[in-house]
């Protein structure tokens, strides 16, 4: 099960009608609005997700209503898989291993909603201007360029529908401008009603499927035991919790370092037996991975970040003093 903490993070990887088409002239204002279309709005739709050869289908539904926010993930290729939230529980299916895995959101969020709530805060990090219009869907997009200040975080390249706002299209970039990963929407509809078959799985998972509950504890700092000396430039610690790691291997803590935009948690746990294997740096796509091991402990920090981020924190974290 030594893949079960980049599960938790990946995993730990939702209005009615379009927004207003009052379309804003900044680059900032721009942001707060793809943000907020991605938690308000309805919609339904089918997008494409590409990193180097590896190319991916998935169908997303999402409703917002009086009762909550909604949202349904189903990757099309390869393996079959579901992301389903409903409120603030996330349940991650996993049909081939019969497994479900249930969390909660944490206020990272995956495409199209990948602003944070408050996305003014990017330009302490990142250079953010405007591109020219486009055409993604069939529907008129404006690009949003955001240059990384340093080499501890990625570029990005938005598309926000000029109507609505939602985010069509995003590209992230490494520090020579190429691409390392996009998802772009194919099919989209925007608005109206989402019908509750949308947001059903689709797997009858009531017997023989385990489920693994990876909810975690929230923590303070001090709790923690852990800290991250020196500081990376630009990274707050946003969340520390206590997690189960399943199968009577005891807790883990889990601390998240972001930007407001990239994302890198860290996972702290007792090293146990093949725990020394696959130390140091592996990476795929735009996620990054380090591990270390000290004091009696595997440190492994992972995100969508430059390996240059993810390994200073990696090697950053220890015990606290007492």
């Amino acid at each position: 099960m030594r893949w079960f903490p980049a599960m938790l993070g990946l995993c730990a990887l939702l209005a009615q009608g379009p927004a207003s088409a009052e379309h804003p002239t900044d680059p900032l204002s721009w942001l707060g609005r793809i943000s907020t279309a991605g938690q308000r709005l309805n919609y339904v739709g089918t997008f494409v997700y590409q990193s180097g050869s590896h190319v991916e289908t998935s169908r997303i539904a999402h409703r917002v209503d009086a009762s909550g926010e909604y949202e349904r993930l189903e990757v099309l290729d390869g393996s079959p898989r579901e992301i389903i939230r409903r409120g603030a529980e996330v349940r991650c299916v996993l049909p081939d291993e019969r497994t479900v895995i249930i969390d909660e959101a944490q206020g990272r969020r995956a495409f199209p909603a990948r602003l944070p709530a408050s996305p003014t805060g990017l330009a302490e990090n990142y250079r953010v201007r405007k591109g020219e219009l486009g055409r993604v869907a069939g529907l008129e997009a404006q690009a949003l360029v955001l240059e990384p200040k340093d080499e501890l975080r990625y570029g990005h390249v938005l598309w926000a529908d000029v109507q609505s706002g939602l985010l069509l299209k995003s590209r992230t970039l490494d520090q020579h401008g190429a691409v390392i990963e996009q998802f772009s929407f194919s099919e989209l509809r925007i608005g109206g009603e989402v019908e509750n078959s949308l947001l059903e799985s689709r797997f009858k998972t009531d017997e023989g499927w385990r489920m693994v509950n990876a909810r975690g504890v929230s923590m303070s700092v001090e709790a923690a035991g852990w800290v991250l000396e020196p500081a990376v430039p630009g990274y707050a610690l946003t969340s520390a919790m206590k997690r189960p790691l399943g199968r009577d291997r005891g807790e883990a803590v889990h601390m998240v370092f972001s930007d407001g935009l990239a994302a890198i948690s860290v996972f702290i746990e007792p090293i146990g037996e093949g725990s020394r294997a696959g130390l140091g740096p592996l990476s795929s796509g735009a996620i990054n991975i380090f591990k270390r091991a000290i004091d009696g402990h595997l440190v492994t920090a992972l995100g969508e970040a430059p390996e240059a981020a993810v390994r200073r924190i990696g090697e950053g974290i220890r015990p606290e003093a007492r």
